[in-house]
């Protein structure tokens, strides 16, 4: 019987922001693989989707469990932006090869999260109803 050994994804051996980084999206990947399937039962199952409008997520956000929610979806917003910004800066390194257009596009990618991050908190917990 013929076995096939796949190779594993080597840790990186650079800069301590890219190991930090490379173990970052491990883990953010982990937890955000449980967050979501904890987010599509909440509100697939348990709210059901006939009953999602408005009116739902306005009481979920401004109701007794308000904190933990808001928090809950920030937490979920942070994690998923960094996730797929650490990605795509990944996919920059890999086919961007001029330095100072990586600079650029990495600048661009930084922006971009920051001003996902802000603005996504801001609604989240300026949001009053």
């Amino acid at each position: 019987m013929m076995t096939t050994r796949y190779a594993r994804t080597p840790k990186p051996s650079g800069s301590t922001f890219e190991v930090l980084s490379w173990f970052y999206m491990r883990a953010s990947g982990a937890l955000l693989a449980l967050m979501v399937v904890f987010h599509l039962i909440w509100m697939h199952y348990v709210i059901g989707l006939t009953n999602i409008n408005f009116d739902v997520i306005a009481g979920r956000w401004t109701g007794p469990g308000g904190i933990f929610w808001r928090s809950y979806d920030l937490t979920l917003l942070i994690l998923a932006s960094l996730h797929g910004m650490n990605g795509i800066r990944f996919v920059t390194d890999d086919y961007i090869h001029n330095r100072g257009w990586r600079a650029v596009v990495k600048a661009l990618i930084a922006l971009v999260l920051l001003l996902m991050v802000v603005f996504g908190g801001l609604v989240i917990f300026t949001f009053n109803g």
